[in-house]
């Protein structure tokens, strides 16, 4: 076996849970393999959101990725086929705690939901917690079907990403 490759790093396999917690709310959690700062940046640049968050099995990629990651600030990712239209997702920060809290909204249809995100520190990982309430339960069915496949693999994207990242993210 080659000495390298066993001691490159690789992602520990974690479960993503998903959870209907009521007719409008919706709880994802994750650990993942890395301090929250990096977790956090995974999150808010652009860059670097650009490499995890469209699941590859789809053949969707994220073709534009704007973030202004403050309060009051906007995001808009635009998602698809180079040949095709592609499907725009656009909201506002309402908070942004750094490397511990991310709310804002996605304001692309009247059934968008408040997301949710923390980031909790613990010996070196990161338990997140995605809360996502929307403004009705036929709202919720509408999202929730392709929740469960599509955040465990774009989950399992980010624990790879974080392997590549190590803890140069945010260093000059």
């Amino acid at each position: 076996m080659d000495a390298r490759r066993e001691s490159e790093p690789t992602p520990t396999k974690n479960r993503t849970t998903v959870e209907r917690k009521s007719e409008r709310e919706l709880v994802v959690t994750r650990t993942f393999n890395g301090p929250a700062r990096i977790v956090f940046e995974a999150w808010t640049k652009p860059e670097l959101l650009k490499r995890w968050w469209a699941p590859k099995s789809t053949g969707v990629s994220l073709l534009s990725c704007e973030a202004d990651v403050r309060v009051g600030g906007r995001y808009r990712f635009e998602f698809g086929h180079e040949a095709s239209k592609p499907m725009a997702f656009f909201g506002r920060y309402i908070e942004v705690t750094p490397h511990s809290r991310l709310v804002w909204t996605n304001d692309e249809s009247d059934d968008g939901a408040v997301t949710t995100v923390t980031f909790e520190e613990k010996g070196g990982k990161t338990l997140l917690v995605m809360h996502e309430l929307y403004p009705s339960k036929e709202a919720l069915d509408g999202a929730i079907a392709g929740m469960e496949g599509g955040m465990s693999e774009t989950f399992a994207q980010l624990d790879d990403l974080l392997v590549t990242l190590g803890t140069s993210v945010g260093r000059s």
